[in-house]
């Protein structure tokens, strides 16, 4: 299975549209949109960046979580399924140390997003984050259909598909994406590579910064 680049040259530090921020903050990254309002008579542009929409998916203990699940803090999000036979398992145990770096750190969650949707059930997620290592519901594994899984992939800026070539049967990025309390993703790192590891590590320290 590939590493399929990110979408958008943004991810790659390209795209005139991030968000820069000082040297000790991180960019956001994505496209913008200028947002004309009237406020007290007064025409006002603001600028509206990307962010993740609102969504509703079903975890490894089989309840409903949505956006609102990771309000008041930050979140690593990435796409896998639990029967892959090439990145993924390198991908999940490269999390799994930032998940036993901040468990119990209320600040950060994690957010696996199953691409299989025939396979992955809450109750495969359910055993496949135990194997992991995974003891509480800081990390959640989760599934939905087809059009929710792909479409959130979209707004994630990488990228998923089904592929019976491909081993497993489906293709996908093996980013990680750093996503901050107001849903913006201020950072993406290959999940493969340990200098990208620990670039997410020093990366999580400067967005924890920001809310102190």
């Amino acid at each position: 299975m590939r590493i399929a680049p990110l979408v958008g040259a943004c991810l790659l530090g390209l795209m005139a549209g991030c968000k820069q921020k000082p040297h000790n903050s991180l960019p956001i990254l994505g496209h913008r949109e200028p947002v004309t309002k009237v406020i007290d008579g007064n025409t006002v542009t603001d600028t509206l960046y990307h962010s993740i929409p609102d969504f509703q998916l079903l975890n490894q203990d089989s309840v409903l979580i949505d956006n609102h699940t990771f309000d008041n803090g930050v979140y690593i999000a990435n796409f896998f399924f639990t029967h892959c036979p090439s990145i993924c398992p390198i991908m999940q145990r490269n999390l799994l140390k930032v998940y036993e770096k901040y468990k119990g750190d209320e600040r950060v969650r994690f957010l696996s997003h199953s691409i299989d949707f025939r396979h992955d059930s809450p109750a495969v997620l359910k055993t496949y984050a135990e194997k992991l290592g995974v003891t509480n519901d800081q990390w959640q594994f989760v599934t939905g259909s087809k059009a929710d899984i792909y479409n959130l992939s979209d707004s994630y800026m990488v990228y998923t598909k089904e592929d019976n070539s491909a081993p497993g049967g489906y293709d996908h990025s093996g980013h990680f994406l750093l996503v901050d309390q107001d849903k913006h993703i201020r950072g993406a790192y290959d999940g493969t590579d340990d200098t990208q590891i620990q670039l997410l590590f020093d990366d999580l320290e400067i967005l924890l910064k920001e809310y102190e």
